[in-house]
Parts: C-alpha cells; structure tokens; sequence
C-alpha cells in the first residue's frame, strides 16, 4: 500500500512539473548561428583597458577569407589590428585571421551568450560584442491576410507603466567608458506609453554608440532598454545615484550617468 501511494505522489508531482511554465528567457539570442549572420558592426576591445576598435565585416569574400574594414586609429589603439586581414566562420567558430588565413584572434563564446572572448598568443583578453549586425535584426513580420494586403502597419504595444516601476528618470545622460568619462550624451524623453524617444546630443565622440543609434527606450522589469532604429537593444541595470550599467558588463564599460533634468 505504501509503495502504491508513494508512486502516485511521484506522478502527481511529475504531472505538477509539466504544467510549470518554462522561465521566461531574459533576452534575444544575438550571437551568430551561422556566416549569414556575422556581417555588420562589432566592438573589440582588450579587456582591462580602454583600447578599442570599431569594425565592419562583410560578407564578401577577400584574399584572407571575408573582408573587414577598420578606421585607421584602430591599428595605434589595439595593435593585434596590424596583423588581421579578414574573417572566417567555420565550425561555428568565429575567427580575426591574417594573411596566410592563419588565427589571429579565435573567439568562443561566453557564458551569456552575448559577446565573443579570445586570447592572443600574448595572454591578452580580447571581447568582441555586435553592435548591428545581421543575426540581431528582428524577423520580418508575416504578411497576411487583408491588413497586410492593404499596407497595415503592424500593431504596436501600448502598455502603460506601472507606478510599481517608475524607471529611469528623463533628462540628460552622459555616457561614460572605463576612464573616459562623458565621450556622449544622451536625451531620454518623459515617457507617454511603453516607450518614448532617446536623441544623440551633438559632439558625440563615441563610435560605437553613433554606429548603434538609438532612437527610443523603454524601461520594464528594473531594465532600461535602448532600442536602435534597426531593432537592435542595449539593455541596463541601475546602480543607484541615476547611473545605469550595460548587463552584462562585457567587453568596454558602458555606463550611463544622469547630469541634467528635463
């Protein structure tokens, strides 16, 4: 008799388990499954300094596998660039090779799921993070039905927020990078719905973020989320003081520090 009810309450439980919904998966995979995804803009940066390059790879094929271009400053500020004459994706392994085709920097992912790691010959930690890229743009809406015969531009969310999440508050955000404090500034508008617009306040002297482009943010679940004019995010977590740090912390600080009211 034991052993029978003992086995019912391993079922119920099992059963208990199935109907449990699955967590919620806390952001949008952005990392490349395959070479159609990798071309567009990346952030390599040596981990535990301020050097940094911005750089572009195509899908076109090159003498050193995929062509790559880089401005200039990037082959003073992270030298490794003297040696990188294209890129490869094989094996699902992304690859910064020379010349000869041979690895220069050869990336794994981490943990998150985010940004790309590699170690030069040297020891040095290298971080690679998509700023716009192909695996990141959102899929095409289906087009169906009369509605989307006829031009319908698709629905958009128009969820208040909730006096439980007051977010970020608006006004003037100064973007600080490791020991480079206020290379951009940010306007965030007072919010009228789910989302309001964000503008790049000229002399922006921060590539990456000019590249990225932000044009609106949104703030839910103690994040406050970027939203680029291509549909690629940023998301942030609070520090407290009106200071909002890139989560995860990968590759080049990204902190935003607010220094003016609306």
């Amino acid at each position: 008799m034991r052993r029978v009810l003992a086995a019912l309450l391993l079922a119920t439980g099992a059963a208990r388990a199935q109907e449990t919904p699955p967590p919620p998966e806390l952001f949008v995979a952005s990392l490349p499954e395959t070479a159609s995804g990798v071309p567009g803009t990346w952030d390599l940066s040596r981990d535990g300094s301020t050097r940094r390059c911005v750089m572009t790879l195509t899908g076109e094929s090159g003498e050193a596998g995929r062509r790559l271009f880089f401005p200039a400053g990037c082959r003073k500020a992270l030298p490794i660039m003297n040696g990188i004459a294209g890129w490869l994706f094989t094996d699902g392994t992304m690859r910064l090779v020379d010349r000869n085709l041979r690895p220069v920097l050869m990336f794994a992912r981490r943990p998150d799921q985010r940004s790309l790691l590699a170690k030069a010959e040297t020891g040095e930690a290298y971080s690679l993070v998509p700023l716009q890229i192909q695996a990141m743009r959102p899929p095409e809406p289906a087009a169906s039905g009369p509605a989307a015969e006829a031009g319908a531009a698709p629905p958009t969310s128009t969820a208040e927020p909730t006096a439980s999440e007051p977010g970020p508050a608006p006004g003037v955000y100064a973007l600080d990078r490791y020991q480079d404090q206020d290379v951009c500034r940010l306007s965030l508008a007072p919010r009228d719905g789910a989302a309001a617009p964000v503008h790049v306040l000229d002399g922006c002297r921060d590539n990456g973020l000019a590249i990225f482009d932000p044009v609106t943010w949104r703030y839910a679940s103690g994040r406050l989320t970027l939203v680029a004019k291509r549909g690629h995010v940023v998301n942030l977590v609070p520090m407290g003081d009106g200071r909002w740090r890139r989560d995860p912390e990968t590759g080049t600080t990204f902190l935003l520090r607010k220094i003016e009211g609306p």
